[in-house]
């Protein structure tokens, strides 16, 4: 049986065969992928089993990742937090999987990365191919209940008062798309970036994003008497919301902003029909962004990423390395900031 690699962002069955599969998600739309190619020059590659005259019955998409330091590497997908591969059988799985390995021997990549968002089903003989990559905490919340009962849910004193002190301050909340919002969510980007001392990613990403996914996505901002206090980026799809991008000015952070910005994204996807909030990913060693989510009363699991290597990769930075980096980030001015972080995203997909 063969494998074809039909254009993903063009040919509509791709997107009539996410609305039909349950585990597909907004990280494998159209959209998101015309978002990444435009802004890190990513083509997408689909792998399926289906025929050009067929629907599509599975799936698994991917990006090539170029690096001039590392070697080229398939990564399904680049700066998404999960990616399922929507396969129908273990016969599809198997030949799918078989047709990687022969494509990462002929292209010589360096490996090739799946972020399942369930467990995959392999044999033995496949699971033994698999090492272990990266793992992170993914939460959820089931927005199924009613506002009230969600709302309960809340921790007391870190969400619920926070909420109260928010509405008292009577900050100001907004949503939509507008230059004007991506200006005031950048700003705080900024400041967020340096200070957890990173490169912030490149403004036209979010321009990208916006543009592409349209109303799928939303600037989501609070701000007191004219200044921003926090944001974040919600994206959607079918009966889901994504948490993508969240950013803050610490000396407001004493107003209960971001909770605030939660509980509306909360009732506004509650009355649009949304049955998911999915919070995104964490790692591992960052217990308060953990703490957070699981105040809001969402439910944490395990997200395992995994990976098929042609030889075993390791990082070219030591700890020391990353540690100086990162602390010449937090004292770059604004502008540098951005020009690291346009160079530096394009090889870290």
């Amino acid at each position: 049986m063969p494998v074809f690699h039909p254009d993903p962002i063009n040919d509509p069955r791709w997107d009539r065969f996410l609305n039909r599969h349950p585990l597909a998600s907004v990280f494998h739309t159209p959209g998101w992928l015309e978002a990444l190619r435009r802004t890190y020059g990513y083509a997408p590659s689909l792998f399926t089993t289906s025929p050009p005259a067929e629907e599509l019955k599975n799936g698994i998409i991917f990006c090539r990742v170029k690096n001039w330091l590392s070697g080229s590497r398939m990564v399904s997908l680049p700066f998404s937090d999960h990616c399922q591969p929507l396969v129908d059988s273990e016969q599809s799985w198997q030949l799918l999987l078989a047709t990687l390995r022969e494509d990462r021997q002929r292209e010589k990549w360096k490996y090739i990365e799946l972020r399942p968002l369930a467990s995959l089903e392999c044999d033995q003989e496949s699971r033994s191919s698999f090492t272990n990559g990266e793992e992170f905490f993914l939460h959820n919340l089931d927005l199924r209940p009613s506002l009230d009962s969600i709302f309960r849910t809340f921790h007391k004193s870190c969400v619920q008062r926070k909420i109260h002190r928010a509405e008292r301050e009577q900050l100001r909340y907004e949503a939509g798309r507008s230059e004007s919002l991506l200006a005031k969510f950048y700003h705080l980007l900024l400041l967020t970036r340096r200070r957890h001392q990173l490169p912030p990613q490149p403004l036209a990403w979010f321009r990208n994003l916006s543009d592409c996914l349209g109303d799928r996505l939303a600037i989501r901002l609070v701000s007191k008497d004219g200044q921003p206090v926090a944001s974040i980026i919600t994206l959607s799809f079918k009966n889901s919301i994504v948490y993508k991008y969240g950013c803050s000015d610490a000396k407001h952070h004493n107003l209960g902003g971001m909770p605030l910005l939660f509980w509306k994204t909360i009732q506004e996807g509650k009355a649009g029909g949304a049955h998911d909030f999915d919070l995104g990913r964490s790692e591992m060693d960052n217990p308060g962004l953990v703490n957070f989510k699981e105040h809001l009363g969402a439910v944490g699991s395990r997200l395992s990423y995994c990976r098929i290597e042609r030889t075993s990769s390791h990082s070219s930075l030591t700890d020391w390395k990353v540690r100086a980096l990162r602390h010449t980030f937090s004292y770059l001015p604004n502008t540098f900031m951005r020009l690291v972080g346009n160079l530096f995203y394009r090889y870290i997909g």
